[in-house]
């Protein structure tokens, strides 16, 4: 066995005596920086963090995590150019179609948060389509985070008990974090385990601001598509040598 193969087995081999967080959730920072410390066009650093999604969440059945939700398009970043946003929608487009496959072969479902009405009918579609070819997966929960804002989701849910309180369908003295929780875009899932982001800033940059509230946190300093498999490790090693205490 070659020392890199040799090297491999160990990053992504079960981590046996373990905490497993359940439910990870990550930022994926730095595409652009990546991009510009690589001397690559900005396009480029998108693809190459999309390439290292597909090494992250194959890591994250091996490791054996049930859920990874990864915020993909923020509410923001209808902010950027858009032949970027343009560029994105592409991206999206071309690793989904190559995702499947592999998601088909490790039993792995995908799922959305986020209002997808804005986007274009071809990736509605694509992702519609991915969805049902792979809802029958039950190692792990890919979901994408796309056209999503902590503060929307929010927002999003107190309107709507706002609605069935006005229609009866909802006591005001029945409303609860629960039910408030039961409202967001969240609901099927437990709230995440471990946060990790990259590129070393220290901000949530209103991603699960609801859900996040007794979450750990890991800040990596590497880019994106630079977090390695052996980083996501680093990670939940890390995660389960800490005590939750939840307040006490």
């Amino acid at each position: 066995m070659t020392e890199l193969a040799s090297q491999r087995e160990v990053e992504v081999s079960p981590l046996a005596d373990r905490r497993i967080p359940e439910h990870v959730a990550i930022i994926m920072d730095g595409n652009r920086r990546f991009a510009q410390k690589e001397s690559m066009t900005i396009e480029q650093g998108h693809i190459e963090g999309a390439k290292n999604l597909l090494k992250i969440t194959e890591a994250a059945v091996s490791f054996g995590v049930k859920v990874l939700t990864v915020y993909a398009f923020s509410t923001e970043n209808w902010l950027r150019s858009d032949p970027e946003i343009q560029s994105l929608f592409h991206i999206f487009e071309m690793y989904l179609q190559e995702m499947c496959p592999m998601m088909l072969k490790n039993g792995i479902r995908l799922s959305t948060i986020g209002d997808l009405s804005p986007f274009p009918t071809s990736l509605k579609t694509l992702l519609y389509n991915v969805k049902e070819a792979t809802k029958m997966g039950d190692t792990l929960e890919l979901v994408l985070a796309i056209n999503y804002g902590g503060r929307d989701d929010i927002t999003s849910a107190v309107k709507s008990i706002v609605k069935d309180v006005a229609a009866g369908k909802l006591l005001e003295e029945d409303i609860s974090e629960e039910v408030v929780g039961s409202y967001l875009y969240t609901s099927a899932w437990k709230d995440p385990d471990l946060l990790i982001r990259t590129s070393g800033e220290q901000r949530v940059s209103n991603f699960l601001l609801w859900q996040i509230s007794y979450t750990e946190m890991y800040i990596a300093k590497e880019f994106w598509p630079d977090f390695t498999v052996k980083d996501f490790k680093d990670a939940i090693v890390e995660y389960g040598e800490r005590q939750k205490r939840l307040g006490v």
